[in-house]
């Protein structure tokens, strides 16, 4: 597996992603539509897809729950 680094937001440092075991467990909000689709919107939506495809590309499964509101 590559290492992979992600942005504490408690500490504001990069710290090394090390998962628990070969399930890795993703929730994430998902879009809050109440207008008109923006950039804003997709930006989340891109994220999450882009980490949940490296995750797998790295051979581990992933358990991803979005909350849709």
């Amino acid at each position: 597996m590559a290492d992979i680094f992600l942005t504490n937001t408690l500490s504001r440092k990069k710290e090394k992603f090390t998962p628990q075991g070969k399930e890795v467990k993703l929730y994430t909000c998902g879009p809050t539509v109440y207008h008109f689709a923006h950039i804003g919107n997709l930006r989340n939506s891109i994220f999450n897809d882009i980490l949940r495809r490296t995750l797998e590309f790295n051979s581990l499964d992933v358990n991803h729950v979005m909350n849709i509101t």
